[in-house]
C-alpha cells in the first residue's frame, strides 16, 4: 500500500510541476535556436526571460555571478552552450548551472546537444546527475547553418568549400523544429519526456552538395560544393585566424562527426508536435525569397 500511494504521490508531484511550468528562461537567446525558442515559447503563451550576455536579462555561462538572477523565479529553462556541448568546458559549465538551477526551484530543464557527437556525452551526464527534471535534445546539423553564420558569406557566393565529404548524408533539420520541440516539452502537462534523450532529423538524408543545389535552384544562382579534407580545412581555419586550440578541438569532431554516423532518420520530431519536420527545400524556398543569399 506504501509502494503504490508513493507511486501515486510522485505521479502527481510530476504533473503539477508540468502544469506550474508558466516562466522558461532561454539561455543564448540571440542565437540560431535560443531566438527561436524564445519565440515560440511566447507564442505559446509562456513568460519567457530571453537571457545573453548583453541582453536586458543578462546570462553569462562563464559567469556564475549571472546565473541566479536569471534562474530565480523560472519553472523551465531552455540550456544552449555558446561555443560547442562537446567543448572542454561544457560540462562543468552544464553541470553547476543545472544544480543551481535545482536548488533555485528551476526543475524542467532542457539541454541542446548534437547528435552522434561523443564528446556531447559528459555534459548530458552532468546534466542527469543534478537531479532536475530533464530532456536532452540531440540535434542534427541545421538547415540554418547555410543561411546564418560562418558559412553564410560562402553560400551567397558560387562555392561552398566544407569537411564533409562529398558522399555523406546528413538529416539537416530546422531550428524552428527544435524551437518548437523544446517549448512543448517544458510544457508537456504529464511530464511525458522527462527523463528522455529526443533525437531529432529532418524528414529526409541529403549530401551538403544536395542542399546547396537546393539553394542554388531557389536562389536562382548557380552553386557548387567543394569537399575539404579535415586536415585542409583545419588549414584553412587557422589562416582565418581561427585560434590553435579550438581548431584542434574543431578537427577532432569533424573527423568523428562527419564519418556518416547521422546518416539515419528518427520519428522523434513527429512524435512530439505531431507533424513531420520540415524539409529543405521549404526552408531554402523561404529565405530565398527573404533574400538571405543575395
Amino acid at each position: 500500500m506504501t509502494e503504490t500511494k508513493n507511486t501515486t504521490q510522485q505521479t502527481q508531484q510530476t504533473q503539477n510541476t508540468a502544469q506550474d511550468t508558466t516562466t522558461v528562461l532561454v539561455t543564448g537567446a540571440t542565437g540560431r535556436t535560443g531566438r527561436r525558442v524564445a519565440e515560440a515559447a511566447g507564442a505559446a503563451g509562456l513568460t519567457v526571460r530571453a537571457a545573453s550576455r548583453s541582453g536586458a536579462v543578462r546570462f553569462d555561462w562563464a559567469d556564475p555571478g549571472t546565473w541566479d538572477a536569471a534562474l530565480r523565479g523560472a519553472d523551465g529553462a531552455y540550456l544552449a552552450f555558446p561555443s560547442d556541448i562537446g567543448a572542454p568546458d561544457a560540462a562543468p559549465a552544464v553541470g553547476a548551472l543545472a544544480r543551481r538551477a535545482v536548488e533555485l526551484g528551476v526543475r524542467r530543464l532542457v539541454l541542446l546537444s548534437a547528435r552522434g557527437e561523443d564528446q556531447a556525452l559528459p555534459a548530458e551526464e552532468a546534466l542527469r546527475a543534478s537531479g532536475a527534471d530533464w530532456t536532452v535534445l540531440r540535434c542534427a546539423w541545421f538547415h540554418q547553418n547555410f543561411s546564418e553564420g560562418p558559412l553564410l558569406d560562402q553560400v551567397r557566393g558560387p562555392e561552398l568549400a566544407f569537411a564533409a565529404p562529398d558522399g555523406l548524408r546528413e538529416p539537416f533539420l530546422d531550428a524552428r523544429d527544435i524551437a518548437e520541440v523544446a517549448v512543448r516539452v517544458l510544457r508537456e502537462p504529464t511530464g511525458r519526456y522527462a527523463g528522455e534523450v529526443l533525437d531529432l532529423t529532418g524528414p529526409e538524408l541529403l549530401t551538403w552538395g544536395e542542399a546547396l543545389t537546393a539553394i542554388a535552384a531557389a536562389a536562382g544562382t548557380p552553386k557548387r560544393y567543394v569537399a575539404v579534407p579535415v586536415r585542409d580545412y583545419g588549414g584553412a581555419l587557422l589562416e582565418f585566424g581561427v585560434p590553435q586550440e579550438e581548431v584542434g578541438f574543431l578537427m577532432e569532431l569533424f573527423g568523428t562527426l562527419l564519418d556518416g554516423r547521422n546518416a539515419s532518420l528518427t520519428g522523434d520530431v513527429e512524435r512530439v508536435l505531431g507533424r513531420a519536420p520540415r524539409p529543405f527545400t521549404s526552408f531554402a524556398a523561404e529565405a530565398a525569397a527573404a533574400g538571405t543569399w543575395k
